[in-house]
């Protein structure tokens, strides 16, 4: 049972419309199982998408969250904090089925419904690691992970796979979300600002600094004192990188290889943090190999990319041609989706 989360230290590099493209496109691909999202994000853009995109999908998110009981992870957070150091037992209620609210999602994908309202309960669920019993962080620390078995129960251990879309501040969700998976997708654009925010999730996850004696973050110093695993980076991704001629496809491709040399850097001296896949791969021994198995690009598909966000139909199920999108005609050229469809097809293949 995999769990993967999308995470990077820093906002606009497209997080949330990546888990939106790989988890549909991953449950067209595995019509078998069930894929789950779990929306951490208190802006809630994946679930937006997933619900409908701009307008059916926030006014679905309007609709369920208006609704009582509020089935969202704000709803399963507010059981937790309620019973915050025994599982209720409530997380099966909280995966809706997304096909049910639109239609060009995949039967087999389920959502846990992203809630702006997570915000306002943050300062309760961090205040929940302090008192109680002595290892009352590890306790909360693993609401998630009792969440996603509370859904995985209740599908009677068909096979599955999660996705957490996380906040990209290194809050209390982040942790959480953390410490539920198994391995790590960092999307990062290609400037110079996501090669220090690649840095910084290397130092707050795996304590990984710069220099000797550098102050380390609370959560990776408590997930050794408690012994909780950590996920391992199972790939980087160049996320709608832009494309315009020779000359600015070269800048971009410098900045992504220099974020790429960061991080084979950090594999040379501790390949324990990544996953080594798919499943009997051989380890990389060199710089190129380490590549083709860790780095991925995803070309930006210009306006077939804002359609297909702003109506919450997968790039891959999205069809050339003239499209309304908030009452203004667009155009969706074939170019474009080639761009970006052969880009997520080849990096979902490569997710186990």
């Amino acid at each position: 049972m995999p769990i993967y989360a999308v995470w990077n230290n820093k906002g606009g590099v497209g997080k949330s419309y990546l888990t939106f493209q790989i988890a549909a496109e991953y449950a067209r691909v595995h019509p078998e199982k069930k894929v789950l999202v779990v929306d951490l994000c208190p802006q809630a853009n994946s679930s937006s998408m997933l619900l409908g995109g701009m307008q059916l999908g926030e006014a679905n998110l309007n609709r369920i969250h208006l609704g009582q009981p509020r089935l969202t992870i704000s709803g399963y957070i507010e059981d937790r904090i309620f019973s915050p150091y025994v599982n209720p037992r409530t997380g099966s209620r909280y995966a809706l089925p997304i096909h049910d609210y639109n239609y060009p999602i995949p039967r087999n994908l389920f959502l846990v419904v992203g809630d702006e309202q997570l915000e306002i309960q943050a300062s309760r669920v961090s205040a929940a690691t302090a008192p109680g019993p002595q290892d009352a962080w590890r306790i909360v620390h693993t609401w998630i992970s009792d969440l996603i078995q509370d859904v995985v129960s209740a599908w009677n251990g068909q096979d599955h796979t999660v996705f957490i879309d996380c906040n990209p501040s290194f809050s209390i969700y982040t942790e959480l979300a953390l410490s539920a998976s198994d391995r790590l997708i960092v999307p990062f654009s290609a400037d110079g600002s996501s090669k220090r925010a690649v840095r910084a999730v290397l130092a707050l996850i795996y304590g990984v600094t710069r220099q000797p004696g550098q102050q380390q973050s609370e959560f990776y110093l408590n997930s050794q004192r408690f012994r909780m695993s950590s996920p391992t980076l199972y790939m980087y991704v160049g996320n709608r990188l832009t494309q315009y001629n020779q000359t600015s496809g070269a800048a971009f491709k410098s900045v992504v290889n220099e974020i790429g040399e960061e991080i084979f850097a950090v594999w040379q001296a501790n390949p324990g943090l990544f996953c080594v896949h798919p499943a009997g791969a051989p380890v990389p021994t060199s710089k190129r190999p380490f590549k083709a198995m860790f780095q991925y690009e995803v070309n930006d598909a210009n306006s077939a990319s804002v359609v297909s966000g702003t109506l919450g139909v997968p790039i891959s199920a999205l069809v050339s041609g003239r499209r309304m999108v908030l009452g203004k005609e667009v155009m969706v050229n074939q170019s474009q989706l080639d761009k970006q469809v052969p880009n997520i097809r080849s990096l979902v293949a490569a997710i186990e």
